[in-house]
């Protein structure tokens, strides 16, 4: 069925009539509807069903192979996907998007308003699940076996609006009518403990047993997503947990009248899927978020070992059948969960286990900040989890006493450094430790990071196992992030080098050659122009601002966060706009600063971030001193699909995070690859982009890692920069005046960044910034010199491609083999 995905733009006159007559199908049996009555909902909901059912043609053909044959599989824990809309890039991987199109428009439906009936699936937040949902295309792609295991969410993060400047949070309700991509297997629901306790059970010969007894139930009913892969018949799947209760309802409560009481049980199971992660900002909060955690890890496992089990295999072939990946620290729970499975219930020693558990799991860390590293206090998980507890102390003693204690014989230091237990108040568990110490291997997730992690975070245990900590640079999809995303780039690449690149981006150096042709150049910087213009039109119709699509548009896309420093961008923005108001007639190139960002409910500086860049956007925007020069359009709701409008448009891209603290990131990587330079600090990938394209073709800013590293031991203050840099001074007073909002409004950013001591050191890094994007603005005025760089990132980033990356696991963690299948 996936015999053209290479070539999307071929149309097939059967092809055509066949998608015609399955659509019409689709929309008469499932929808109930003829094309007179159809909304565009039901037409969208009939061209997704049709092309579900030809990716699950293939998808049980390729489940019965890898089934009869027994392979190895990839199970990939994550409690995040950010998978966005599916419809437009499951076309293009099956090879059928021209096709339907062309259908569709003999039906009298237009498929991209259609694809707009779609809201963006609300099963992640931030460049975690979208690392996710890349690494399930490139499994898919490359013909991985391969299940990501999720949960899934009612209603996910949050809905982004702006009330006021200010962000205001709104359910998002992406699944409130159902999803055409989801199957419901209740077959293969789970059954939950949780809370209770702990008791000994003796047998006859005095053995005691412990037995976790008087637990509450939560049933956990999966949903398979089928991802596919791209010119390839390969079908792996999402299969996301919904929590619901052991009992719906009491009827006797409700005949006596209590009719809330009635239903509390389910209100209360329930609530475990409704939100990606819980304000944790309270007790009952964490509580939620460590259930939560449990109950897609459990749902898992068990699901994992029922299938091994049904294949015949033995526990002890469990690592030669199933490699587990632990994205991020999240699913760490998973550690003390298999142990108890196996122990348990399964009757096994406890070396046994733990030798199956040290060779199935693998562990990806995906931060360099310490707080992050997640942590569950020892009273919390007794309560929740009171076996789990009891199995977490055992891992540690003998942790400590057999590894840590032979290789630092007396050591009691070097056993409270490592330990898993942090001995606080009260006593913490440290998750993340204990997935090192469980797994196999430990992989950061850039150079740098790797790096730094041996260094500093992970130090001693790198010394302790050597060679198990790796790097891996993280990737991302080009089919989704330039094929479907900038489809007109693509339709240049295609008769530029061929059209096999998707699958082989390395193949992108072949455009360099171009650099000198006028015309093509020409062709490249026109599709950029009409990109930036669809961009302008979304701003327009979101933000009720007009921008103009030859000015140079600067872009910061990523979740709101002090470290990824969007503070920064703004006090260049002040400075900009101060220049200007000085100097009406200063010769700059106009510039859009493009914004879009999600802030942590709880998070009240990063909110107060947001507030501020929308009311300096809100002054700069109708201020007609300094002539259109600039203007500033804060995004709401910010997500995968608002992403795909914005990456293809970007000239500039902000990778402003201060050195050391941001893993890799990957939107640096989407908007390299889509013609987009880079300002950029020696941070995360950037170093890797750099060496790609190449110093002359991005734009280096701020202090390296070890700078940072010096500035703060000889004790940085911020006061000295504020004091000693006037146009920083001036700028930090103008925006906590009362010019944009009533004074007191950016009181907790001025004290971050003042008597808070900076902690992310913008100021220190804001005189090299401002400097840099001058050199940015005089380069933007250059056209030719600034379309040969855009060419040569898009051609220059193929290392950046999430295949590359999943080869790389595949071969040098997982030890999984390539399992093609013909169907």
């Amino acid at each position: 069925m996936n015999e053209n995905a290479a070539s999307t733009a071929t149309k097939t006159p059967a092809d055509v009539e066949y998608f015609k007559k399955e659509i019409l199908a689709n929309l008469i049996r499932k929808q109930a509807h003829t094309p007179d009555t159809a909304t565009p909902h039901d037409w969208w909901t009939a061209v997704c069903l049709t092309t579900r059912d030809m990716i699950m043609e293939d998808a049980c053909e390729v489940r019965r192979v890898h089934t009869q044959e027994n392979v190895k599989r990839v199970y990939y824990l994550s409690l995040e996907y950010l998978m966005g809309r599916l419809l437009e890039n499951n076309l293009v991987n099956i090879g059928h998007l021209d096709n339907v199109r062309e259908a569709l428009k003999e039906l009298g439906q237009d498929l991209d308003q259609l694809i707009e009936e779609a809201p963006d699936m609300g099963l992640g937040n931030g460049g975690l699940g979208r690392l996710a949902a890349c690494f399930m295309d490139s499994l898919s792609t490359l013909d991985y076996p391969a299940i990501g295991y999720g949960i899934n969410y009612e209603f996910g993060l949050f809905r982004q609006a702006f009330s006021e400047n200010q962000q205001v949070e709104l359910p998002d309700g992406w699944r409130r009518f159902g999803t055409p991509w989801g199957i419901c297997r209740a077959e293969y629901a789970m059954e939950v403990p949780i809370y209770g306790r702990v008791e000994l059970e003796f047998d006859e010969f005095g053995h005691g047993r412990p037995i976790w007894k008087d637990h509450r139930s939560i049933l956990g009913v999966p949903w398979d997503i089928p991802v596919n892969g791209y010119d390839t018949s390969t079908v792996n799947f999402l299969r996301l947990w919904e929590s619901r209760a052991g009992q719906d309802f009491d009827l006797g409560v409700f005949n006596r009248g209590g009719y809330v009481d009635a239903v509390r049980e389910k209100a209360e199971s329930e609530t475990i899927s409704k939100v990606l992660y819980p304000n944790d900002s309270t007790q009952a909060g964490k509580e939620l978020r460590l259930v939560q955690q449990y109950f897609f890890v459990t749902c898992s496992l068990r699901d994992i070992m029922r299938r091994h089990q049904a294949a015949g295999n033995t526990w002890e072939q469990l690592p030669d059948k199933a490699a587990i990946q632990l994205n991020d620290t999240h699913p760490a729970i998973a550690v003390p969960e298999l142990m108890r499975l196996l122990v348990d219930e399964e009757r096994l020693e406890w070396d046994d286990a733990w030798a199956i558990c040290t060779k199935t799991f693998s562990y990806t860390n995906h931060t360099l900040l310490p707080e992050a590293l997640e942590k569950w206090s020892v009273p919390l998980m007794e309560k929740v989890l009171p076996r789990h507890m009891q199995i977490i102390f055992e891992i540690n003693k003998q942790f400590l006493e057999n590894d840590v204690e032979a290789r630092w014989p007396g050591d009691s230091s070097k056993k409270a450094e490592l330990s898993l237990i942090e001995e606080s108040m009260p006593q913490q568990v440290r998750m993340a430790y204990m997935a090192v110490v469980a797994s196999h291997t430990t992989n950061g997730v850039a150079a740098l990071h790797t790096q730094l992690l041996r260094a500093d975070l992970f130090k001693s245990f790198d010394e302790l196992y050597p060679g198990r900590l790796q790097n891996k640079t993280n990737g991302i999809t080009p089919r989704r992030w330039l094929k479907a995303c900038n489809p007109e780039l693509s339709g240049l690449i295609d008769r530029s080098i061929g059209n096999d690149w998707p699958k082989n981006l390395d193949k992108l150096r072949d455009l360099e050659r171009f650099t000198d042709d006028e015309s093509w150049t020409n062709e490249f910087m026109e599709i950029k122009h009409r990109n930036k213009q669809r961009l302008a039109a979304m701003i327009q119709e979101r933000c009720g601002i007009e921008v103009d699509p030859s000015a140079l548009f600067d872009v910061q896309i990523k979740r709101l966060h002090e470290y990824k420093r969007q503070h920064l961008n703004l006090l260049n923005i002040v400075t900009q706009y101060r220049r200007l108001l000085n100097n009406p007639d200063l010769d700059v190139a106009p510039r859009v600063f493009v914004f879009g960002a999600k802030a942590a409910p709880g998070y009240t500086l990063a909110k107060e971030i947001i507030h501020a860049i929308n009311a300096v956007g809100e002054k700069i925007n109708h201020d007609e001193r300094i002539q259109g020069k600039l203007k500033v359009a804060f995004l709401p709701n910010y997500g995968v699909s608002v992403a795909e409008t914005i990456i293809p448009a970007a000239d500039l891209s902000e990778q402003i995070s201060t050195a050391g603290k941001e893993a890799s990131g990957t939107g640096n990587m989407k908007l390299a690859l889509n013609g987009a330079l880079t300002i950029g600090t020696l941070d995360g990938a950037n170093v890797e982009i750099e060496e790609e394209v190449g110093k002359e073709h991005c734009f280096i800013f701020g202090l390296t890692v070890e700078e940072v590293e010096e500035l703060r031991a000889n004790g940085y203050s911020s006061m000295d920069y504020y004091w000693a840099n006037q146009e920083l001074k001036d700028t930090i007073e103008w925006l906590t005046s009362d010019y944009f909002a009533p004074r007191g409004s950016f009181d907790q950013l001025r004290h971050s960044l003042l008597e808070g001591g900076d902690p992310f050191l913008v100021l220190a890094d804001y005189a090299s910034y401002v400097e840099t994007q001058d050199k940015v603005d005089a380069f933007f005025k250059d056209k030719k010199a600034w379309a040969k760089s855009a060419i040569l990132n898009t051609a220059r980033v193929g290392k950046f491609s999430s295949d590359r990356t999943i080869r790389q696991y595949a071969e040098e963690i997982w030890s999984v083999p390539a399992h093609r299948v013909e169907a």
